[in-house]
């Protein structure tokens, strides 16, 4: 069964952290995956003048996505409980000149809005939530009437390699043993419709896409696999997954890398799901 059993708890609060590596490579998942974000959020009607309210903002990359979307003449909100995040988010929209985007640290479901939102997004956010229902029903009470709520979210069932890498293979392993053992829903795509109506929201609309490609296609998601890897190599070994020696942090990419060239392989990477639905 898919997801976190009803009362389950996380071990870890983020086991990614909000250190300048995972911000970096924040960066590199978002140049792979900011293309299947917009068009899910603009399928899900995402247009110019909207007022947006992005749940989990990391370092900004959907609030920036999402500005683009809505344009000058709208406005975007984000949302992180990380102080580091939103220092680091708040410096890159200074730097981008956003005067249209802001950022707010704390729980989304318990913050006040002087005004209602046209829209309300997020990526990646509902999977590390031990109860996505009851924060998806809480941060709904900020949406307007006929207000869109549009989420993306990943599945890690289809992720394989052909002809098989070792390497990518077992990487992609010791990842979901480590989201399993700290708690993780690395299945929330695939839970993305049953949470929504279980919050009170309208069925959503979805859509999926995936990375695919071989060692010399830089857009194959090989980074994103490597990189993943690197940055939770701590908490692998401090759950019993791998040691870092194992992971072979400062190597591990070019190993990948050149494996899948030599082998001719393919890799498949994770789906990527987005759900969207419209309040009445």
């Amino acid at each position: 069964m898919a997801g976190n059993d009803k009362g389950s708890r996380r071990n870890y609060e983020y086991e990614l952290g909000h250190t300048d590596r995972e911000l970096n490579r924040l960066a590199t998942q978002a140049r792979l995956v900011d293309p299947m974000t917009r068009q899910f959020f603009k399928d899900a009607g995402v247009v110019g003048g909207m007022r947006v309210l992005d749940i989990g903002s990391g370092a900004g990359d959907v609030a920036f996505l999402a500005a683009d979307l809505v344009g000058p003449s709208g406005e975007v909100v984000g949302t992180d409980r990380s102080p580091i995040a939103i220092a680091a988010a708040q410096a890159r929209a200074k730097a981008r000149s956003l005067n249209n985007v802001s950022f707010l640290e704390g729980d989304p479901t318990v913050l006040a809005f002087k005004r209602s939102f046209d829209a309300i997004v997020g990526r990646y956010v509902l999977m590390f939530s031990p109860d996505p229902t009851t924060m998806l029903r809480g941060i709904a009470q900020h949406l307007r009437p006929g207000g869109v709520i549009a989420f993306h979210e990943v599945d890690w069932t289809g992720v394989r390699s052909f002809p098989p890498s070792p390497i990518y293979d077992q990487s992609c392993a010791w990842i979901l043993e480590t989201f399993k053992r700290v708690g993780t829903n690395a299945h929330m795509g695939l839970d993305l419709y049953s949470t929504f109506v279980k919050a009170g929201l309208p069925a959503p609309t979805m859509g999926l896409h995936a990375l695919i490609g071989g060692g010399s296609n830089n857009m194959s998601g090989l980074d994103l696999i490597a990189d993943l890897a690197v940055t939770m190599a701590p908490v692998m070994e401090q759950t019993g997954v791998a040691t870092v020696a194992d992971v072979a942090p400062i190597t591990l990419n070019g190993r990948m890398h050149a494996e899948v060239e030599a082998l001719g392989s393919i890799v498949i990477g994770r789906h990527e799901i987005g759900a969207w639905s419209r309040l009445p």
